[in-house]
């Protein structure tokens, strides 16, 4: 995901096949009275995984193979606050053989406009020796495989 432009229009929930509500708690709200910057990973962590578990198979306790984040990015664009609902919306903009990238935009549920986007990047690996697998099992290949399908 590029960094946003004057030409980019901005990211609408559209552009984004899955979406995921996630209510946020008091305990995310810092003492300026928003939603700490750290818990913006923290839902682009919760869409990521909570769909390569239901959609993908992802077994995260006793798998072969698992995701390490390799790198992640948030530019911030407005604030949440308890009792706010984010709408997390996730796409992939790259597959590889072992690695994915997302792109995430989070949106204030009602909200047009996002008040967060970024990416994140998962390297599958073996689980016991946290080398890049060869090939990501199918079902999890296919379940990201419809997230670079444009949305409906």
């Amino acid at each position: 995901m590029s960094s946003q432009d004057q030409t980019t229009p901005p990211p609408t929930r559209a552009d984004y096949p899955h979406t995921s509500a996630i209510p946020t708690r008091w305990k995310d709200n810092d003492v300026y009275g928003h939603v700490n910057n750290i818990e913006y990973y923290g839902f682009f962590d919760t869409v990521i995984n909570a769909y390569l578990i239901r959609e993908g198979g992802l077994d995260i306790h006793g798998g072969e193979v698992i995701g390490l984040c390799a790198e992640s990015h948030c530019r911030y664009a407005a604030a949440l606050a308890f009792p706010d609902t984010v709408d997390a919306c996730l796409r992939v903009g790259r597959l590889g053989g072992s690695s994915v990238t997302y792109e995430l935009a989070l949106f204030r549920a009602g909200d047009a406009a996002a008040v967060a986007t970024g990416w994140f990047v998962h390297v599958f690996v073996d689980r016991q020796t946290r080398r890049p697998v060869a090939a990501m099992p199918p079902r999890l290949r296919t379940a990201l495989q419809a997230l670079q399908e444009s949305p409906s």
